[in-house]
């Protein structure tokens, strides 16, 4: 018998609030950081043998929320089984532990209780419990053919580059890069923390890198649909407003970096007008939840550093690898201003009226990031050392909460408080303020929806 029919007409999905969807999928990212974290502590998985707790804990929890901020250079001090271990903890937290645990069952044939279900259509966003099924193998199938593509045209890359090895860097670099984690092993000089910048004026992998992360951060929801518009012929208003928003912003994004540093001559200043455009597109794609850097992000000017944590506060699109406030937020938020100052009472877009639901819930998600953002600054600033300005503070903060991974480089100094804060912002960042905030609700709400409250007035602006 099917789990269509394990319920009878009208009955409730029951269970223990405890273990509510939200709060399954918080607790499944806390306790793949705990098991990372163990993996990461036990001798073999670094050179030196040894990695201090804080240390183990704040590499997992980088690795597992996709971001990509680091305390020890990946190449340099851990071994070829710690790395491994990260990149299994980028692929576990890009896609989510429960969708992997949901797609193994699914592909040996074993049928979820419709509570499961439940479940899995809150992990992959839909909201629509019948589908889960096929919106999970969906997203596991995207996921492989980026993420395959992109190991493959790296490889033409780095393979003549690095024999035999430049196999292993493109496959860490494929799905670090499409999960939009920003860790990679390529530094295999003197200097560690290099990223990609002794390949700023390398056309070919900085594309290639851009296009995975471009990829990775469009939602799993938005490739399905656009894979259905041969067939449909036509997109989903989610899908029209994440892929328009994301335009803008890296247009204005490259623009914008370009315009602030083209003078700076440590950043772009020095490099040929071609580089230069590569570079502010590279950071401004990067930006985006990547954490990938092609120019040193502590040389760059504080109107920089200020304009790319505005983006990385901004984030990747609901569904996808990366954090933030994501740009279906940032849009929703727009036009509720431009409708408010035109003087309408509802926000539309593309001939269609927007609920009040999801207008409420993204000014709340706004409010509630701002305040974590502002939390997370103030801590790195009063607890890292040596002194670290109130700039390189938020965009320290806005890079965690983004689940980035850019860094001006302040990690190495970061003491405990500002190193707990900084992963605090990093979970918080990777599982959404809202669902951390109802996973710690011990009791739900009641509906009121239909009572009738008398109407209270107040004078605002």
């Amino acid at each position: 018998m099917s789990f269509l029919k394990r319920l009878k007409p009208g009955e409730k999905l029951r269970g223990r609030r405890s273990f509510s969807p939200a709060r399954i999928i918080v607790v499944s990212f806390f306790l793949v950081i705990c098991t990372g974290a163990l993996l990461l502590k036990l001798p073999f998985a670094t050179h030196t043998g040894y990695i201090a707790w804080e240390d183990a804990f704040f590499t997992a929890t980088s690795a597992t929320c996709v971001t990509g901020l680091v305390v020890k250079d990946t190449y340099q001090y851990f071994t070829l089984f710690g790395q491994l271990v990260i990149i299994t903890l980028i692929q576990i937290g890009g896609l989510g532990l429960v969708t992997i645990v949901a797609f193994i069952n699914f592909a040996i044939g074993k049928r979820l209780g419709l509570r499961n279900m439940q479940l899995a259509s809150e992990t992959t966003g839909t909201g629509e419990v019948f589908s889960a099924k096929r919106q999970i193998v969906t997203i596991v199938k995207t996921a492989l053919l980026f993420e395959v593509s992109g190991i493959v045209l790296l490889g033409f890359y780095f393979v003549p580059r690095f024999g035999a090895e430049g196999i292993y860097i493109s496959i860490f670099l494929g799905i670090s890069m499409f999960c939009n984690a920003g860790f990679d092993i390529l530094s295999r000089g003197s200097t560690p923390f290099m990223s990609l910048t002794e390949y700023a004026n390398q056309p070919y992998p900085l594309i290639i890198i851009a296009l995975l992360i471009i990829c990775g951060g469009l939602g799993f929801v938005v490739w399905h649909d656009i894979a259905q518009w041969r067939r449909t012929k036509r997109l989903m208003l989610h899908t029209k407003i994440v892929l328009i928003t994301t335009g803008l912003l890296l247009v204005g994004g490259t623009v914008g970096v370009y315009l602030m540093e083209f003078t700076n001559p440590v950043t772009l200043g020095s490099q040929p007008v071609g580089v230069q455009w590569l570079s502010a597109f590279f950071q401004a794609v990067s930006a985006r939840t990547a954490g990938a850097n092609s120019i040193d992000c502590a040389a760059m000017n504080d109107i920089t550093k200020l304009f790319m944590s505005m983006l990385m506060f901004m984030g990747a699109s609901p569904g996808s690898t990366g954090g933030g406030i994501k740009t279906t937020t940032v849009a929703v938020i727009v036009l509720t201003v431009i409708s408010v100052v035109r003087g309408k009472e509802d926000t539309v877009i593309f001939g269609r009226r927007i609920d009040k639901q999801t207008v409420y819930k993204s000014l709340t998600i706004f409010v509630l990031s701002f305040v974590v953002l502002l939390a997370a600054a103030m801590a790195i600033y009063y607890n890292t050392g040596p002194a670290i300005d109130e700039i390189d503070s938020l965009f320290e903060a806005s890079s965690a909460f983004g689940t980035v991974g850019l860094t001006i480089g302040a990690t190495t100094s970061m003491n405990l408080i500002a190193k707990l804060a900084t992963m605090l912002t990093m979970y918080i960042g990777r599982c959404g303020p809202v669902a951390l905030a109802a996973s710690l609700t011990l009791r739900g709400s009641k509906n009121h929806k239909h009572e009738i409250l008398p109407e209270g007035r107040i004078m605002v602006g």
